[in-house]
Formats: C-alpha cells, sequence, structure tokens
C-alpha cells in the first residue's frame, strides 16, 4: 500500500510557509529577519520554474513584481539594503546565482560545501590554476582582496573589465564568485550615474566567522541539513528540482535524499494525482494522505 501525495496538500502547506496568506504576510524588517531564520533560506525574488520561498510574497502576496517603484511592496528593497553586510542575515547570490537570504545559522552549512579549503589569499588561485576559475573572476577577487571593499564601479576600474563589451564578463564574475562564497555585497553606495551600488568585500574578510565554523561541518552534514530545511519549505519536490536548485552531482544528491528517508525525515517514490514522475516529500506531510488500492 502506498501513500498518494496531494497537490491540494502540498499547496496548502506551501501557503503557510510562503506566507503567502494575507494574515501570515510580513509587516515590518524584524518580521522578515525571523522569516529567513525560520525558513533557512530563501530567494529574495519569485524565481521562474524553481519553487522557493521569497521575501516579495511573503510580504506583497503571490503576485507579480511590478515595475512601479511606488508599489508597497517594495519595501523589501529597502530592509535588503539597510541590511547589506550585516549578520541579521547573509545576502548574496546564491542559489541558481540568483539574489538569495540565507540566516547566519545557515551560512556555515553552504560554506562548508564549497571549495575555499585554507587562505583566501591562496585558495583562488588554486583554482584558476585548475581552470575552475576564469580569468575575470581571478582579476575581480585580486582587486578587492588587495584594495578591501570596492563598488561596482571602482571595482570594474580595478579589474580593468570598465568596457562596455565586458559588461557581461564582469557581471558573470560577479555572479561565480558569489556563488562561490568567495565575494558578498556589504553595503550600498552612491556611486555611478545611478548613485546606487553596490560594495563587495571579501566573504572570509568580512565574516571571519563563517569558515571557522564550517571547518567542523562534513559535506554530508551540509548536504543533509541543507536538503531538509529545503523540503521543510516546500513541502514536496522531485529529484530534477532539487538538482536543478543546488546544482550538485546527481550521485550525491539522491545519497543524501536516501539518508533523509532512511531516518525517517522524506518518503520517496511516491505518486501524486494528476502530476507525472516520482515525488519526495516529508512524512509528516503524507501522514494523513489517502492509500492507494
Amino acid at each position: 500500500m502506498m501513500a498518494i501525495l496531494s497537490w491540494d496538500t502540498v499547496q496548502d502547506y506551501r501557503c503557510r510557509t510562503y506566507r503567502s496568506r494575507p494574515e501570515l504576510r510580513l509587516k515590518n524588517r524584524q518580521q522578515a529577519v525571523d522569516y529567513v531564520n525560520e525558513r533557512g533560506f530563501i530567494f529574495f525574488w519569485p524565481i521562474q520554474g524553481v519553487a522557493l520561498p521569497n521575501l516579495w510574497v511573503a510580504v506583497a502576496g503571490d503576485r507579480p513584481v511590478p515595475n512601479e517603484h511606488d508599489d508597497p511592496g517594495h519595501i523589501t528593497w529597502e530592509w535588503k539594503d539597510s541590511l547589506l553586510g550585516s549578520r541579521a542575515w547573509y545576502y548574496a547570490k546564491v542559489l541558481r546565482k540568483k539574489a538569495t537570504l540565507i540566516s547566519m545559522s545557515l551560512v556555515p552549512y553552504f560554506y562548508a560545501l564549497t571549495e575555499n579549503y585554507g587562505s583566501p589569499e591562496d585558495d583562488y588561485l588554486t583554482l584558476y590554476e585548475q581552470g575552475r576559475l576564469t580569468l575575470e573572476a581571478k582579476t575581480v577577487y585580486e582587486a578587492v582582496l588587495k584594495n578591501g571593499p570596492l563598488d561596482t564601479i571602482a571595482l570594474r576600474r580595478a579589474a580593468r573589465l570598465s568596457s562596455p563589451e565586458s559588461e557581461s564578463r564582469f557581471n558573470k564574475a560577479l555572479a561565480d564568485l558569489q556563488a562561490a562564497f568567495m565575494l558578498v555585497p556589504v553595503a550600498v553606495t552612491q556611486a555611478g550615474a545611478w548613485r546606487y551600488a553596490f560594495a563587495y568585500d571579501i566573504v572570509a574578510r568580512h565574516y571571519p566567522e563563517i569558515p571557522q565554523q564550517a571547518r567542523f561541518i562534513g559535506e554530508l552534514d551540509a548536504r543533509r541539513k541543507l536538503l531538509e530545511t529545503y523540503f521543510r519549505s516546500v513541502g514536496a519536490s522531485q529529484l530534477r528540482d532539487v538538482l536543478l536548485l543546488f546544482g550538485w552531482e546527481p550521485k550525491v544528491t539522491k545519497a543524501t535524499l536516501e539518508a533523509l528517508v532512511q531516518a525517517g525525515v522524506l518518503c520517496s517514490g511516491l505518486p501524486m494525482v494528476d502530476h507525472p514522475g516520482e515525488w519526495i516529500a516529508l512524512s509528516e506531510l503524507i501522514a494523513s494522505q489517502p492509500e492507494a488500492p
């Protein structure tokens, strides 16, 4: 006898964890910080095709993000900018190289899965020599390493990537370095034509406690923690969605999921009415589900 997962059950669960119901919406900055701590990690914006809570929906509801700057939902920008570089939360382009908010207690688990093993003055050179860091990322990182926190205008100049044709390569380098937990935005400056630009610093320099805490976390424990946190946010998912979000190797992802199944946290191989494929869900979510005859 196998439990049948209901999409209505999943949606109802996500309405609560995403805070999309009006009575659950976030009203102020402290509530936003508490929400990130509650969920562990969320997106700043909704990301099409990726299931994960995000700050926009938790504040403004499940509706498209408008272009109008005076929309009340855009208070999220003020909260995010005012807390850059603080220890209220960690903000950078991480998951899918999109804007991600992570609780400070969970950042070391992400960091433990990076290749930042030793000194920030040396690791990047090893990655570059092994072909795992582009030349642009190397020069951007070196500029911040040498000069301290730099805004994007000064950083492009220092990395010799200020020409119009180098913009896409510069932006890719910044995204790559953030996803690798090597650079992090730490402030908003009034640089540039728009008088608005992020300043970036070395993660290990700005947050020295993160690599120290990550030293005591093994890779399996890190993946188990992050996957369990993910499922406690979305309720149920499929393997392809997990792979899409985290970008881990399929073999280690399957092994981590199996460990959570063996621990009783998750149930796998579940069918869902009108939704093809096998699903993985929190055990507690399917406890009351009907069983297939």
